[in-house]
């Protein structure tokens, strides 16, 4: 059972606070590339309770600059973009994507006024739709050589949704293999052709069985969690007999982010980003193995449960997320419809704004949520007493962490523990995109974080 300081620590965001102080010294995913796609490029975008104002200036370079303008604090969201940045609507001051002042247009002409004002800019990078930044001190730290990383762009899509609660409760749904059996139980089988764009929808790999018939009918899965290079590995088994043993692989990939199967052709590597104590964003890029991405498809399916700009749900508290008695009978375990998002938005939500850890009573299925947890808390500390942390890599370093390998598939004949890593050579070795990647994947357990 968490403290209510353990818990104070890991949900709090702001800058001087524990998490907070932690999460800023990682890239986070704030924005997605197509949120900058319209006629004026420009985004206020909120991240650990800090404001800024996001935008790609004339040239194509991305900016990410305090919302606040320095001459007399008004809102940089409302500046224009020109003359090669963006201009506050007060007095016209114009800051580029560096910070740097580069006009005081009523000061007299021969002012140097400018020339002492820097806005505070921040690193940002764009990778696979998805645009992040780092908010932190010093250097931030490269990014790894994971598949949504280095597949070509016709091969990745990004996503992203609005959850109303803390960012530790959307994390740690996604780490947790046996609520699926529950919370995303449907009580009929579907085509598998029809199941592109959809979680748990299609088939195992190498199987003929659906997910939601493995999910359905093996809810008590045997859960391991290792060590690994970028944080944690969960294999989730569900002995379906004598012979056949459903394996399931996924990630957590420290700090913040998951990776999992969607299907047998694409992963998702899932971020929660906190915008403020109360509030997060899922951030997913979802990569495919097989053929190109059908973007339009993926998008007009997440558009029908997501409204923009804000990408808040349609389904919510306010409508208890669709609830219908006579489906909840008949077609779901939930009654809320068939977007496995929406059952989780209503699970994380339905927690509090913030859960209250003091009153959990955990099983041995929460084992990488306990794992977890201790390794939040331990580089929480590490960061105080200014240690190393983990999963802040150098480039050299960044460059030998791969994948991470996911699976769901059926294992026969040979042993769990070497089926999924074959099966995941093998989908990596077809994929179109391989030779891209310069090494085999790391599929190894490396030593727990101290």
């Amino acid at each position: 059972m968490m403290s209510a300081q353990q818990n104070e620590h890991m949900c709090r965001v702001g800058p001087e606070t524990p998490a907070g102080s932690l999460l800023r010294q990682y890239w986070q995913a704030i924005a997605l590339s197509e949120e900058l796609a319209a006629l004026r490029p420009l985004r206020a975008v909120r991240l650990m309770g800090q404001d800024f104002v996001l935008f790609r200036d004339s040239a194509g370079q991305l900016g990410l600059l305090d919302r606040d303008c320095p001459h007399r604090g008004a809102d940089l969201a409302f500046g224009r973009l020109e003359d090669g940045g963006v201009r506050c609507a007060f007095h016209g001051w114009l800051f580029d994507v560096n910070g740097r002042c580069l006009e005081t247009p009523a000061e007299p002409a021969a002012s140097k006024l400018c020339e002492r004002v820097r806005q505070q800019a921040y690193p940002v990078i764009e990778k696979s739709g998805v645009i992040f930044a780092y908010i932190g001190t010093g250097e931030p730290p490269a990014f790894p050589a994971f598949d949504c990383f280095v597949a070509p762009q016709a091969y990745t899509f990004a996503f992203k949704g609005m959850f109303e609660c803390n960012w530790l409760q959307a994390l740690e749904v996604g780490i947790d293999p046996a609520h699926a059996s529950f919370l995303h139980r449907f009580f009929e089988d579907e085509d598998a052709g029809d199941a592109y764009g959809r979680q748990f929808r299609g088939a195992s790999a190498d199987s003929a069985w659906p997910m939601t018939k493995v999910m359905r009918e093996f809810a008590q899965p045997e859960i391991m969690v290792d060590a690994a290079d970028h944080g944690m590995r969960l294999t989730t088994l569900r002995r379906i007999d004598e012979v056949q043993t459903h394996v399931r692989i996924t990630n957590l990939v420290f700090p913040q982010a998951f990776v999992i199967p969607m299907s047998t052709e694409m992963t998702i590597t899932q971020w929660h980003v906190p915008v403020d104590d109360t509030h997060c964003y899922w951030v997913a890029i979802f990569t495919s193995f097989g053929k190109p991405v059908d973007r339009e498809q993926m998008r007009a399916q997440r558009l029908a449960t997501y409204t923009l700009p804000d990408y808040t749900s349609r389904l919510n508290k306010s409508n208890n997320y669709g609830f219908d008695a006579a489906q909840q009978r008949t077609h779901t375990y939930t009654g809320m419809g068939m977007d496995i998002n929406i059952h989780d938005q209503w699970a994380i939500e339905s927690q509090g704004p913030i859960q209250d850890r003091t009153r959990e009573h955990l099983g041995t299925t929460d084992r990488a949520i306990m794992r977890y947890r201790r390794l939040l808390l331990d580089a929480i500390d590490r960061q105080r007493a200014g240690e190393n942390l983990p999963m802040r890599p150098d480039a050299a370093a960044a460059a030998c962490l791969r994948g991470p390998a996911t699976l769901d598939g059926i294992a026969r004949e040979v042993p769990w523990s070497e089926y999924w890593v074959a099966a995941d050579l093998a989908r990596r070795r077809a994929a179109p995109w391989h030779a891209l990647t310069a090494s085999p994947v790391v599929v190894a357990s490396a030593p727990e974080a101290a």
